[in-house]
Protein backbone atom coordinates (compact mmCIF):
# COMPACT_ATOMS: atom_id res chain seq x y z
CA UNK A 1 0.00 0.00 0.00
CA UNK A 2 1.56 3.21 -0.97
CA UNK A 3 0.18 7.17 -0.14
CA UNK A 4 -1.86 7.78 -2.73
CA UNK A 5 -4.24 4.51 -1.72
CA UNK A 6 -4.14 5.43 2.23
CA UNK A 7 -4.85 9.38 1.43
CA UNK A 8 -7.88 8.39 -0.84
CA UNK A 9 -8.87 5.76 1.52
CA UNK A 10 -9.02 7.81 4.92
CA UNK A 11 -10.20 10.64 2.66
CA UNK A 12 -13.46 8.61 1.22
CA UNK A 13 -13.90 7.35 4.95
CA UNK A 14 -14.56 10.56 6.59
CA UNK A 15 -15.88 12.06 4.08
CA UNK A 16 -13.25 14.98 3.33
CA UNK A 17 -13.52 16.29 -0.63
CA UNK A 18 -10.12 16.14 -2.24
CA UNK A 19 -10.90 20.59 -2.23
CA UNK A 20 -11.15 20.21 0.90
CA UNK A 21 -8.48 18.14 1.56
CA UNK A 22 -6.36 20.52 -0.64
CA UNK A 23 -7.46 23.49 1.74
CA UNK A 24 -6.45 21.80 4.73
CA UNK A 25 -3.15 21.36 3.42
CA UNK A 26 -2.57 24.38 1.41
CA UNK A 27 -2.11 22.78 -1.89
CA UNK A 28 -4.49 22.75 -4.81
CA UNK A 29 -7.08 20.03 -5.82
CA UNK A 30 -5.38 18.63 -8.85
CA UNK A 31 -2.35 18.22 -6.73
CA UNK A 32 -4.21 15.65 -4.27
CA UNK A 33 -6.16 14.14 -7.47
CA UNK A 34 -2.31 13.52 -8.39
CA UNK A 35 -1.04 11.55 -5.35
CA UNK A 36 -4.34 9.32 -4.90
CA UNK A 37 -3.32 8.96 -9.05
CA UNK A 38 0.30 8.53 -8.94
CA UNK A 39 0.94 10.69 -11.37
CA UNK A 40 2.82 12.78 -8.44
CA UNK A 41 4.45 12.22 -4.96
CA UNK A 42 3.79 14.45 -2.20
CA UNK A 43 6.64 16.44 -0.38
CA UNK A 44 7.39 15.33 3.45
CA UNK A 45 5.95 18.69 4.58
CA UNK A 46 2.60 17.25 2.58
CA UNK A 47 3.12 13.83 4.00
CA UNK A 48 3.86 15.62 7.51
CA UNK A 49 0.47 17.95 7.11
CA UNK A 50 -1.88 14.85 5.69
CA UNK A 51 -1.06 12.53 8.47
CA UNK A 52 -2.09 15.75 11.19
CA UNK A 53 -4.59 16.43 9.25
CA UNK A 54 -6.18 12.61 9.53
CA UNK A 55 -4.39 12.32 13.22
CA UNK A 56 -2.39 9.22 11.61
CA UNK A 57 1.10 8.66 11.48
CA UNK A 58 3.13 9.40 8.53
CA UNK A 59 4.71 5.85 8.36
CA UNK A 60 0.59 4.81 7.89
CA UNK A 61 0.39 7.33 5.29
CA UNK A 62 3.58 6.03 3.50
CA UNK A 63 1.80 1.88 3.94
CA UNK A 64 5.05 1.47 6.12
CA UNK A 65 2.77 0.07 9.11
CA UNK A 66 -0.52 -0.91 9.32
CA UNK A 67 -1.39 0.75 12.78
CA UNK A 68 -2.72 4.05 12.72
Amino acid sequence: MDFGIRLKELRTERNVSQKALAQALGCSQSMVAQWETHKNKPTEDFIVKAAKFFAVSADYLLGLTDEI
